[in-house]
């Protein structure tokens, strides 16, 4: 088999020519060169000179230049917001501070940026990067006895993450009011939010529970107990509970009663003890406080 070249000008193809031996019998085919040029001094002139001597256009796949990229500035601003944002969760020395906020906004952007570029007008991975972040936030939560901690701070890094989606997906003004809107709840709500829990506080009433022991002579018992009901209702007591109990052995009783009072005055408790000891069966009359309950 033979082969012949014909190099000419910038369109000219390249022709095989392919023969028998014979005269006649021979085909031509003809190969486009995609306007490459062969030269004996120069080699081969065209796209795959520039290909050779250029290898980045071997690896860039995009034809647009990396300056008119949108998911370079995308991601700048993801990254400046999220900052912001752990700017002031790191003045109030929170555990995720303004690294874990920028990274998680960061990283929302280029998730959602690199599903618009594969899947284009698809909204999938917006739904995996709420779900992972969910996952984080729930790391921030620590339980401290009775009361939770991290609430806020696992909300804040949510929203962060909601930041750097609006910021991937091209929304970038809607990236910034969130940001500001999310930095201005946390530190403007939180003067509030206290202001709010001490005058509910002040207003809140609580009642406070005391008990009462009386010891008096056994025989004297049952006008014990009515000396007794009788001094709680002439003040702003209330009776939750009476008990009263022989000692074994002995030759007295103990009548003990549950009070609540609208307020904390042990005032009121101690004008009772006095009042009971002025009596000849009682041997002696001792109060202590219960407790406290909020309504």
């Amino acid at each position: 088999m033979t082969r012949g070249y014909h190099f000419g000008s910038h369109s000219t193809p390249m022709m095989d020519f392919i023969g028998s031996g014979r005269e006649g019998d021979s085909r031509f085919r003809t190969m486009p060169t995609s306007h490459n040029r062969y030269s004996c001094e120069g080699g081969w002139e065209g796209p795959i000179n520039k290909s050779m001597t250029n290898p980045w256009l071997h690896w860039w796949t995009d034809s647009r230049p990396l300056l008119e990229q949108p998911t370079f500035p995308r991601l700048l601003v993801a990254l400046f917001l999220g900052s912001c944002i752990g700017a002031e969760r790191q003045w109030r020395q929170r555990a995720a501070g303004m690294r874990t906020n920028t990274l998680v906004c960061f990283g929302a952007a280029a998730f959602v940026d690199l599903g618009l570029t594969v899947a284009p007008g698809t909204a999938q991975v917006i739904a995996y990067v709420v779900s992972g972040v969910g996952f984080l936030g729930a790391g921030a939560i620590m339980k401290d006895g009775g009361s939770v901690r991290g609430l806020n701070t696992a909300a804040t890094l949510w929203c962060s993450a909601a930041v750097g989606a609006c910021a991937g997906a091209g929304e970038l003004l809607d990236a910034a009011f969130i940001a500001v809107l999310l930095i201005g709840i946390n530190l403007v709500l939180r003067p509030i939010s206290r202001y709010i829990d001490q005058r509910s506080l002040a207003v809140v009433e609580t009642h406070t529970f005391y008990r009462l022991r009386l010891f008096c002579d056994t025989e004297h018992q049952a006008e014990a107990e009515y000396q007794l009901t009788r001094a709680i209702a002439a003040r702003s007591l209330l009776l939750r509970k009476t008990i009263s109990e022989a000692v074994e052995h002995a030759d007295h009783s103990i009548v003990q009663v549950i009070l609540e009072s609208p307020t904390h005055d042990s005032n009121t408790l101690d004008e009772l003890a006095e009042e009971l000891r002025t009596f000849p069966w009682t041997q002696s009359v001792e109060w202590t406080e219960a407790g406290n309950e909020a309504e």
